[in-house]
């Protein structure tokens, strides 16, 4: 019989924030639109109670955090947050995906960042 492996992800997807963020003079001091999606590792036993996983307001709330200040880049404003993701309780891995939609002309410029716990 085969081995089976399991794994948990809790998401994010798409959270629509406006962010304190920018390096450009017609940038800095004023929100812009970000979409962020994070993946989280929680685990790999079935999960069959609130304490074995990661409630997304969590998620949300540390999103919201970094919007409210500067931060120069999206590049560190994912990195940030997937250190706050990690720092939660049974956490494996965070990945952090930004989009910043008006960054070109056309299409979406963005960046991803990922920790994990070695």
């Amino acid at each position: 019989m085969a081995e089976i492996t399991a794994s948990t992800t809790v998401r994010v997807r798409e959270y629509p924030v406006l962010a304190d963020i920018g390096i450009n003079p017609d940038e800095v001091g004023r929100r812009q639109p970000l979409v962020v999606t994070v993946e989280i590792a929680v685990g790999s036993s079935p999960i069959t109670e609130i304490g074995e996983t990661i409630d997304y307001r969590k998620i949300v709330a540390a999103i919201d955090e970094l919007a409210a200040v500067h931060i120069p880049l999206i590049e560190t404003f994912a990195h940030r947050l997937a250190e706050k993701c990690l720092a939660m309780d049974g956490v494996r891995a965070a990945d952090v995906s930004i989009d910043k939609p008006f960054a070109i002309t056309r299409g979406m410029a963005g960046t991803q960042v990922r920790l994990e716990r070695v």
